[in-house]
């Protein structure tokens, strides 16, 4: 019973992380499946986010604004993350370089296995809450 318990756990949460586009934090995941699993800890969802990660199932941000942010999408893209509010988001019009990567591999005589572009800025909200301000 305990690992059917387990496994409905660990499918809540990477099916909770794959139907968001809010690059969430582990505290952030934890909080939006306490509506349904009342009983998840915190500790379970960074263990299961570890797995995930470890399993090349999810990927991580890094530290956005000091803390560490996650998604499901572990295909080449393009972020912008606001570096005043921290939201992340994804550009899908905007396509990774091929080119740019083989130059990678190129320099550094490796093979490139993933690529995460990120630019940093001011998103549109916080421009627009700070010019009214």
């Amino acid at each position: 019973m305990g690992e059917t318990k387990q496994f409905r756990k660990r499918n809540a949460i990477l099916s909770c992380l794959r139907c968001t586009d809010q690059h969430p934090s582990a505290e952030t995941l934890h909080q939006m499946l306490q509506q349904e699993h009342p009983d998840i800890s915190l500790a379970t969802v960074y263990r299961n986010l570890a797995f995930f990660k470890s399993q090349g199932m999810i990927a991580s941000l890094g530290a956005v604004n000091g803390v560490e942010r996650f998604e499901a999408n572990v295909q080449p893209h393009v972020h912008f993350i606001c570096g005043c509010c921290g939201a992340v988001l994804d550009l899908p019009q905007m396509e990774t370089p091929e080119s740019l990567r083989d130059r990678v591999a190129s320099l550094s005589g490796g093979r490139v296995d993933s690529c995460q572009l990120s630019f940093t800025g001011i998103c549109q909200d916080c421009l627009d809450k700070n010019a009214t301000a």
